[in-house]
This record gives structure tokens, C-alpha cells and sequence, in this order.
């Protein structure tokens, strides 16, 4: 072979590398229906979904990272359950939504209905109110779930201390700057982790709908 025809070749292969993301599908897709972990808690989670209308693979994902499908999961920094949910902060900010006084005690957290019902509401509370000024649906997906792990608040000082600041930078940028952003900018490295096997396991799951 000439050297002039394995030129674009190589050019071809470097652009393929280049192009590739977070969100390519490895081949072995997962039934959510086979996470064994995961299966008797299939009910609460499909109902939780379709309660809230939030990505049923989503909440999958959480509980499968964050618990690995024990309900009586306790952190060191107090997050409890199935979704790992903080009495102090999710907990909290879904109860003052539901107009409830105080934040929900770990005996409620550890029943896998309560659990989940309040991990799915506070999802919901990111994905609707929180951060629907995303415009682009997988940035909105990795904003969940690093809102979910570490805080709104953290997330978008990131882009700056001005919220509305904030949206307007995201609009603009990639996916993949997106996530560079946190790899590089949040103050818990730990995060960016986190966010690439939420995200890895969200895109291997299928389930009938897919």
C-alpha cells in the first residue's frame, strides 16, 4: 500500500478516537430485570418512575451505585437506604416541597417504599425545577446525577457564583466539556467517578421500551 493511501487512513482512525464519548454503549447490555441486586425492588421503582416521569434506568442506576440494592445501606456521612438518600439535604428539600415540617427519620428512609418514593420526588425536583434551563438532555442527565451526589450548589459554582450565569454557560457548551468541566473544576474529584458509572451503567441497561 502506498503511503499517500495509508495516510487518510490514519487520519480516519485518529478521528474516531478523538469523537468518542462517555455515553458509547459497551456491548453487553444489561436487563434491568438481571441486575439480582436490583429485581425485587423492580415494582417500587417502575411506580416511582411513572409517578414522577423521571428515566426508570435512572433510578436504577442510583440504587444500584449507591447501594447496591440494600435497603439498610447506612454512609459514614449519614445518607441511608436504597438511593442513599441524606435526611438533612434530599431528605429535607423533598419534604419542604411536599410542605412537610422537618426531614424524614431513618427508620422511614430504610423502608424501601419511602426510600425510593423520595429519591424518585427529589430527582424529579433536579430534572423540573432545578435545573430545567438545560437544554441539552444527556448535560441534563450528567448535571442529576452529579446534583444528586454532591449538591446544586457546587455544581453550578463551577461555571460561576451567578446561577443564571451558570445556565448560559452550560447552553453553550458540549457534553464533553461539559463533563471535562467536572473532572477538572469540581471540588470533589471523587465526582467526576461517580458520574462515569452512573452513566456507564445507565447506558447498558435496556428494558421493553428501548
Amino acid at each position: 500500500m502506498k503511503i499517500k493511501k495509508i495516510i487518510p487512513i490514519i487520519f480516519m482512525i485518529i478521528s474516531c478516537i478523538h469523537n468518542q464519548n462517555h455515553d458509547k454503549q459497551i456491548n453487553n447490555k444489561i436487563s434491568y430485570k438481571n441486575l439480582k441486586t436490583i429485581e425485587k425492588w423492580n415494582k417500587l421503582i417502575l411506580e416511582a418512575s411513572k409517578k414522577y416521569k423521571i428515566d426508570i434506568k435512572l433510578i436504577i442506576s442510583l440504587i444500584k451505585i449507591e447501594s447496591n440494592g440494600n435497603p439498610c445501606a447506612i454512609s459514614k456521612s449519614n445518607a441511608i437506604g436504597l438511593m442513599q438518600i441524606k435526611p438533612s439535604t434530599a431528605g429535607k428539600e423533598v419534604y419542604r416541597n411536599r410542605k412537610i415540617e422537618g426531614q424524614p427519620s431513618k427508620n422511614k428512609l430504610k423502608d424501601p417504599k419511602t426510600n425510593i418514593d423520595i429519591g424518585a420526588n427529589y430527582i424529579y425536583l433536579l430534572q423540573y425545577k432545578m435545573l430545567n434551563k438545560i437544554k441539552n438532555k444527556k448535560i441534563l442527565r450528567y448535571a442529576i446525577i452529579v446534583s444528586y451526589v454532591g449538591g446544586i450548589s457546587i455544581l453550578l459554582k463551577i461555571f460561576s457564583n451567578k446561577q443564571k450565569t451558570s445556565m448560559k454557560i452550560i447552553n453553550k457548551i458540549s457534553p464533553n466539556k461539559f463533563l471535562w468541566y467536572i473532572k477538572t473544576k469540581h471540588p470533589y474529584k471523587q465526582t467526576y467517578k461517580y458520574l462515569i458509572k452512573v452513566n456507564d451503567l445507565y447506558c447498558n441497561i435496556y428494558n421493553k421500551q428501548n
